[in-house]
C-alpha cells in the first residue's frame, strides 16, 4: 500500500504533465479501513532496513502490556480515527484542500521541502518572498499553484539541542497546530502532512513523530467538525515504520489497542494542546485574602487642633495595619513634652522651675516671669540661680530684656 506514488499507474490513478500522479483521498485507505492493518506485515521495500529497528523503543524487552486499571489518556474515537490517513509519498502529489511545506524562516525554495517548488511552478516562489518571511513555530498559507490542492501552508520548524529539548518540542507542537487552525481559518477541510522536521535541523525522527501524532489528536478532540482529512505523508521505510507503530497509540482503533497504548505512551503526553508541560513555569494564581475593612467611624463635631493630625490618620486602612497600642502613642508633640517635663519635675521632688510666661514691658523690652514657687529658700542660691537664668536666655532672646522672678506660693494662673 505505502508504495512510491511513481509505481502507482496500477491503482488508476492520473498522471500529470510533469510525470507525476494524483491520488485522491478515495484512493488512500483511512486508519481505520481493515487494509491498513493488514499492511502492517509487509515486507520492508528498503534491504537495509534493520528489523531491530521495528521494536517497539517504548517497551523494554519482556514488558508485558496492560491497563492495569488505569484509564486512556487517548480513548477510542471511531470518528476521528475516520479523519486520518497515512500515506507513503509526497504531500503534493495529492488532490486535498492545502498541503504543508516544511521551510524556513525566509521561505526560500532552497530550505523547503524537496520537490515542492519544482511540481508547483515559479509562481509559489515569487509569491513565498512577498509574505516577509515566518518565524519559527509559525504558519503562512499561498496559492498552490500547479498542484492539485488549493493551496499550501508553509510553515518552519526548530532546531533540535539537547539542551533545548522542551523548547523545540513546545515549537514543533506549535507547527502542526498553526497549520490545522490556518486551514479552519481559510475554510478548508482536508491536508496532507509531511514531515516537519528535517536532518538539517537535527530533530530525532521518532520523539518528532510522537509530538506530531498527538497535537494532531488533541486539536481534532476540539474541532473535528471543521476538519474532514488529515493524512500524515511519509517519503522513507523508516518514517512509515515509525508513524504506524506511533498511530495505534494516539488514535486506538479497539479496546485492545487502547489497553496496550496505556502502558506504551510515555509519561508526558503533553497537555490539552498536545504541548509540553512545564510545571515550573506554570502561573499559580491564589485568590486575595479575604479581609474585612470596618466603616470609617464618625469624627466628632469639635475636635482640638492638637488632635486634627490623629483624626487624618484614623483611616481602615492605619486601623488595619498599625496597631492600637502605638496608635495611642500618636499624640501632639509639644503635649508629649509636657508630660514628660511634669514627671521630671515630679522624680526631683517637686522642683517647678520651668513655667515662663512672656510679654513686653513699657519700653518695649521682653520680660521673662520665672515662678519658684515651690523653691526652699534655704536651699536656693538666688545669685546662681539668676546667673543659670541668663546663661540660658541670653543666647535665644539676643535684645535687652527683663527677667522677672517669683518666689512665693501664688498659684500659676496669677
Amino acid at each position: 500500500m505505502y508504495r512510491p506514488v511513481a509505481t502507482a499507474a496500477a491503482t488508476g490513478v492520473v498522471p500529470t504533465d510533469n510525470g507525476d500522479y494524483v491520488v485522491t483521498l478515495d484512493q488512500v485507505p483511512r486508519w481505520n479501513d481493515a487494509e491498513i492493518r493488514s499492511s502492517l506485515e509487509y515486507e520492508n521495500e528498503d534491504p537495509s532496513f534493520s528489523k531491530s529497528f521495528l521494536s517497539d523503543p517504548l517497551t523494554s524487552p519482556g514488558e508485558e502490556s496492560g491497563s492495569n486499571g488505569l484509564a486512556s489518556r487517548f480513548p477510542v474515537d471511531h470518528e476521528i480515527n475516520s479523519k486520518i490517513y497515512l500515506w507513503r509519498g509526497q504531500p503534493w502529489n495529492l488532490e486535498v484542500d492545502a498541503v504543508v511545506n516544511s521551510t524556513n524562516e525566509s521561505m526560500d525554495e532552497v530550505h523547503s521541502s524537496q520537490g515542492l517548488h519544482a511540481a508547483a511552478g515559479p509562481g509559489l516562489a515569487e509569491e513565498c518572498t512577498t509574505l516577509g518571511g515566518c518565524r519559527t513555530g509559525m504558519a503562512k498559507a499561498t496559492n498552490a499553484y500547479d498542484l492539485p490542492a488549493r493551496r499550501v501552508i508553509h510553515t518552519v520548524g526548530p532546531k533540535y539541542a539537547v539542551k533545548y529539548h522542551t523548547a523545540a518540542e513546545n515549537a514543533l507542537s506549535h507547527c502542526y497546530r498553526s497549520c490545522l487552525e490556518l486551514l479552519i481559518e481559510n475554510g478548508l477541510r482536508s491536508i496532507a502532512m509531511g514531515c516537519i522536521y528535517t536532518e538539517a535541523k537535527n530533530y530525532p525522527r521518532e520523539p518528532a513523530a510522537h509530538v506530531a501524532i498527538r497535537t494532531v489528536r488533541r486539536l481534532l478532540e476540539k474541532q473535528k467538525d471543521k476538519i474532514t482529512a488529515v493524512v500524515f505523508c511519509t517519503s522513507t521505510s523508516s518514517d512509515t515504520e515509525i508513524y504506524k507503530r506511533l498511530l495505534p497509540l494516539y488514535f486506538p482503533r479497539d479496546k485492545h489497542e487502547e489497553a496496550v497504548a496505556i502502558s506504551k505512551l510515555p509519561a508526558d503526553i503533553g497537555d490539552e494542546n498536545g504541548e509540553t508541560i512545564i510545571h515550573e513555569r506554570k502561573i499559580r494564581i491564589k485568590p486575595l485574602p479575604k479581609k474585612v475593612i470596618p466603616k470609617p467611624s464618625q469624627p466628632p463635631a469639635e475636635v482640638p487642633a492638637s488632635d486634627v493630625g490623629l483624626v487624618q490618620r484614623n483611616s481602615s486602612y492605619l486601623d488595619t495595619y498599625l496597631d492600637p497600642a502605638f496608635m495611642s502613642l500618636m499624640k501632639d508633640p509639644d503635649q508629649r513634652r509636657q508630660e514628660q517635663w511634669e514627671k521630671t519635675a515630679q522624680a526631683r521632688g517637686g522642683w517647678n522651675c520651668a513655667n515662663y510666661r512672656g510679654g513686653v514691658d513699657s519700653e518695649g523690652r521682653p520680660v521673662m516671669v520665672v515662678v519658684g514657687a515651690h523653691f526652699l529658700l534655704r536651699c536656693l542660691e538666688l545669685e546662681r540661680f539668676i546667673l543659670y537664668v541668663v546663661k540660658e536666655f541670653e543666647p535665644l532672646i539676643q535684645k535687652p530684656y527683663t527677667i522677672v522672678y517669683f518666689h512665693s506660693a501664688a498659684s500659676l494662673q496669677v
